[in-house]
């Protein structure tokens, strides 16, 4: 293998517990330009999470019922095929131009926690929008409009981007939002009052409003 192929086998091969090798691996990796995503696993209150960062920025939240395998090969479909696993945390390194994708990982991680904690109410973050595109990437963008503790609904959302009768579109923008929490599909409902669905799973969004409206 060359000394590129030795750093991508590294980092796969590296055992979950070795954060240190794959932090030092990954942002090797980065200076020689040789990753399009790198993941990161997460605990939380609200279950195991996965992060996932380009130079460009965060560019996909997933939940922890959302099979992981199905996931990564999205990424690599979608954005770029060598995509690499960080540890669990890291100082920031040094990425091949623009935004570093662990230090990303690192902000992500730590706005997370504070947000889920009560102590952040807005995120701060590079974002990589490379999987919102079309009316859904518009409504995804928009999302953040609704501020902390408020909802609105498919309709008033439909309504704001001047299709009023996208109700439906609007309904799957959120579902299939690529960065829920950071862009907050959570407070969209529908027209009724009642929850909709969510990719977290509707006891997700329960306590995301729930925990919203007591602050």
């Amino acid at each position: 293998m060359t000394g590129h192929d030795d750093v991508i086998a590294a980092l796969r091969g590296a055992p979950a517990d070795t954060d240190r090798l794959r932090e030092r691996l990954a942002r090797e990796a980065q200076r020689e330009g040789l990753v399009d995503v790198l993941v990161r696993s997460v605990d939380s209150t609200i279950g195991g999470l996965l992060l996932a960062a380009t130079p460009r920025g965060l560019a996909y939240v997933a939940f922890e019922g959302e099979p992981r395998d199905e996931v990564l090969e999205m990424l690599a479909t979608k954005i770029g095929p060598r995509v690499v696993q960080a540890g669990a945390s890291g100082s920031p390194g040094e990425g091949t131009g623009g935004v570093d994708a662990t230090g990303v990982l690192d902000d992500a991680t730590a706005q997370i926690e504070a947000y889920l904690s009560g102590r952040r109410r807005e995120f701060s973050l590079p974002l990589d929008t490379v999987l919102a595109t079309g009316f859904r990437g518009l409504v995804q963008r928009r999302l953040p409009d609704v501020g902390y503790g408020q909802t609105a609904t498919y309709r008033e959302i439909a309504t704001a981007l001047d299709k009023p009768g996208a109700v439906r579109a609007v309904g799957t923008a959120c579902a299939t939002n690529p960065l829920p929490l950071v862009w907050p599909c959570h407070r969209i409902l529908r027209s009724d009052g009642s929850l909709g669905g969510y990719r977290g799973g509707l006891e997700v969004k329960k306590r995301l409003l729930a925990m919203e409206s007591a602050a």
